[in-house]
């Protein structure tokens, strides 16, 4: 299985920091993240189910939720979904959804260990 670096916006976590207070923060960022992987899973389950107009509408809800927390190159990926669904691409959108749940989950399990929330 393929490995990339998933690296964090520090800046945009620590601006939400500075913005949100610490409580308001971690709320956020908790929040945040639990909506992400409800909403990856729920791609992964319309893309085996080939509802490809259900990865178009959930994809770009990725996006932005990933992007609200520095998760950037998850906001990227997702677009590169929306993109590719709308393409006759198969080979293609199968391997960038299989990367939108590594480095999803990657960069969640990333912001976790930030927090302390992981163990």
């Amino acid at each position: 299985m393929p490995l990339e670096k998933v690296r964090l916006d520090n800046a945009h976590l620590e601006a939400l920091y500075e913005r949100l207070g610490p409580n308001g923060a971690e709320d956020f960022i908790s929040r945040t993240m639990e909506e992400l992987a409800v909403q990856l899973a729920k791609l992964n389950r319309s893309y085996s189910a080939g509802q490809l107009d259900d990865v178009l509408r959930i994809a770009p809800l990725i996006g932005t939720l990933a992007d609200q927390i520095g998760m950037y190159i998850v906001a990227r990926v997702a677009l590169d979904v929306v993109c590719l669904s709308k393409r006759n691409d198969g080979a293609a959108l199968a391997a960038t959804v299989a990367r939108l749940g590594r480095v999803g989950e990657s960069s969640l399990m990333a912001i976790w260990d930030i927090q302390g929330l992981s163990g």
